[in-house]
């Protein structure tokens, strides 16, 4: 018996602060994802989010969807991309319409998207998402399908994301100059939210907080939309020119003294365990094996999660995330990898904190399952699900002319010849 077939694919590029990355997923008939090939390479034009060299983010970009094509064995032409800037506004708009105590029809539910799509105001920005999530009814909330039931009133809301126009259109040129057309451009904490949270999560209230390189997203889910949002221009790589300041080394070295030895816990071993340096020139010094303790290092760096951990305690405060029910916190993106950050986020937050990992995408590759890749997987199932988006909806009042006498008889002639 033969297996799925893949009927579509789907391209997804996370332009990040410190790496692109590419997916290629085929959609199979049954629904179901799989992932066909992976692409990886050096971020050099990007900073905190936003491009600051075109030249060398296109070269990243060509050079990632290449390698992805390699290992699948195909060529695409029209990919989906993620923008993670902190220009991005996350915003819910309720609308409602009357009823009059009577059953809902499909055209109700039309007029009432249509008013929200009439009812948007990018206020001078683009708007990325504009989707309605749970309908209400009177007051009962959470309804998925209103069509049939009787209602004085239904209601919806409507979840906005908007970005400033300029870091959007760098981002597509970048793009569209290795060749390639933009589909469409995600909000990465919609994808991220999608690819770490499960349904329940994002009812009952959680909080997603991205560690990306350059910027740390805080995004808070309730009612199954994402309903708030925060942007930190603190990220990985700040630890990582810490570490490389501190000891007088180059990023590269900092990078891997963080990602081998470093940790966000400190233990009574650190103090006597030695870590190897080498200075940043490269002379004939270096073979001299300057070392430091890894408490050090752990120092290093306990010291910018503190900082960082205080802003993202503030955010979360700002958005109303207070309270019995606001417990749990979901920590993603590359600084999750930090061995140890779970512990210290949920000691520093005061809340249960776990690491949020891609899911529900199979054959994704070992390397590109952790945190770090979390947007890029959320791409791909973002754009399988099909959402339903205000901008693609027909606008729900159409003007009616009426033929006059001379075209009356022009349809009345074209029907008899049609007839005929």
């Amino acid at each position: 018996m033969a297996g799925p077939r893949v009927e579509k694919l789907i391209t997804a590029i996370d332009v990040g602060s410190w790496k692109v990355s590419a997916l290629i997923a085929g959609r199979q008939d049954d629904g179901s994802l799989i992932i066909l090939g992976t692409g990886q390479r050096e971020s050099r034009g990007v900073r905190r989010g936003f491009i600051a060299d075109m030249e060398r983010t296109e070269q990243a970009i060509r050079e990632t969807v290449e390698q992805a094509e390699k290992v699948a064995g195909t060529n695409i032409e029209s990919v989906w991309v993620s923008f993670s800037g902190g220009s991005l506004v996350s915003d819910v708009m309720p609308v409602d319409i009357d009823i009059h105590n009577r059953r809902i029809q499909q055209a109700d539910v039309d007029e009432l998207l249509g008013r929200a799509r009439e009812g948007i105001d990018p206020d001078g920005r683009l708007v990325l998402h504009a989707q309605p999530t749970l309908y209400t009814i009177d007051t009962t909330d959470g309804v998925r399908n209103p069509v049939g039931l009787h209602a004085e009133r239904l209601g919806v809301d409507i979840h906005v994301m908007q970005a400033d126009g300029a870091p959007l259109a760098n981002l597509e040129t970048c793009v569209r100059s290795a060749y390639l057309n933009v589909e469409g451009i995600v909000a990465a904490p919609v994808a991220t939210g999608l690819a770490c949270l499960s349904d329940e999560e994002r009812d009952l209230g959680v909080a997603l907080v991205e560690m990306g390189a350059g910027v740390t997203n805080v995004s808070l889910f309730s009612g199954g939309m994402l309903v708030d949002l925060r942007s930190i221009p603190v990220g990985a790589a700040d630890i990582t020119d810490d570490i490389a300041s501190a000891f007088g080394i180059r990023r590269s070295q900092a990078e891997r003294m963080k990602c081998f030895y470093g940790s966000a816990m400190q233990s009574r071993r650190d103090f006597r365990e030695m870590i190897e340096i080498a200075p940043a020139n490269g002379g004939a010094e270096s073979n001299d094996g300057r070392k430091v303790t890894r408490a050090e290092l752990v120092g290093v760096i306990c010291d910018r999660l503190g900082r960082l951990m205080k802003d993202v305690a503030a955010a979360l405060e700002s958005m109303g995330f207070q309270g019995p029910v606001a417990r749990q916190v979901v920590l993603t993106g590359g600084g999750a990898d930090l061995k140890g950050m779970a512990d210290y986020a949920q000691t520093a937050l005061g809340r249960a904190v776990r690491i949020g990992r891609p899911k529900g995408l199979a054959a994704l590759p070992e390397a590109h399952s952790g945190p770090a890749f979390s947007t890029l997987a959320g791409i791909a199932l973002h754009v399988a699900s099909n959402p339903v988006d205000l901008r693609s909806i027909a606008p729900a009042t159409q003007l009616v002319h009426r033929p006059g006498r001379s075209a009356w008889m022009q349809r009345l002639i074209a029907a008899f010849r049609a007839n005929y």
